[in-house]
């Protein structure tokens, strides 16, 4: 089975590493337009863009800063002409102890909460309205295993966000099936990626391993294929779903 993704445009938020950066090269491999929307990483993010071709471009923006959010939407459709599909991956895990002083703990969840969900759901709402005008279009959010499991202490407001993130397509893929968009949840565990570092440098590789069934934690490119997948409509019937990928660390 081939993917052929020719002529389709497509925004992947935190595109420039990580998780984002394996779903851009694939996407792109199998002929897709990317947006490669990156906070800081201009450099990171141009690079690859030129090194992937088909039309793929950088877009910057401050995903905390909703005119930012907007401002990212709109370029990507002044730039690109179209969307076909959107992929919100980008978020942070802020470790906020309980003993925190309450200040603080809340600016943590508010940001938190601003990039993982305000910003996706944002996102969606500028798709959504492109989209039932086209009578088509699909989107893709990248949640966690730690919307169905919980987190630990420190990473509460982490799992709230991405547990947002799941009723927010649930809702989506109800509410606007009739209108040709469909939507997808993917719920990684444990990923090598340069966010869940600092996780495992807190708590030690067993400690992220613990429970995974295979030999390996889980990388960027363990992930990638299923959202090309899904963006291809072979899948359409699946619109709603959450597709664990955290190696059986948490099946739901």
């Amino acid at each position: 089975m081939k993917i052929d993704l020719t002529n389709k445009k497509v925004l992947i938020t935190g595109a420039s590493r990580g998780i984002g950066k394996a779903i851009t090269e694939q996407m792109a491999e199998a002929g897709a337009t990317v947006a490669i929307h990156y906070f800081k990483n201009d450099t990171v993010a141009n690079d690859l863009a030129k090194k992937l071709s088909n039309g793929c471009q950088p877009f910057g923006a401050d995903l905390a800063n909703p005119s930012e959010v907007t401002k990212l939407f709109d370029n990507v459709i002044e730039s690109f002409g179209d969307l076909d599909i959107l992929i919100n991956n980008a978020g942070i895990a802020l470790q906020s102890p309980i003993g925190t002083k309450d200040d603080q703990w809340l600016d943590d969840w508010q940001t938190t909460l601003r990039v993982n969900l305000d910003a996706c759901a944002l996102l969606c709402k500028k798709a959504l309205e492109l989209f039932s005008m086209k009578q088509k279009g699909k989107i893709i959010n990248i949640s966690s295993r730690a919307a169905f499991r919980g987190d630990t202490a420190d990473y509460m407001a982490y799992a709230a966000s991405k547990g947002g993130m799941v009723a927010l397509t649930r809702s989506i893929a109800r509410a606007y099936g009739k209108f040709g968009i469909t939507a997808f949840n993917i719920a990684p565990g444990f990923t090598r990626t340069d966010m869940a570092q600092s996780f495992i440098d807190q708590y030690g590789e067993d400690f992220a391993l613990r429970g995974v069934a295979l030999d390996r934690l889980t990388e960027p490119k363990d992930i990638a294929p299923m959202v090309v997948f899904l963006a291809s409509g072979l899948a359409d019937h699946a619109t709603g779903c959450t597709i664990d990928i955290n190696a059986a660390s948490y099946v739901h």
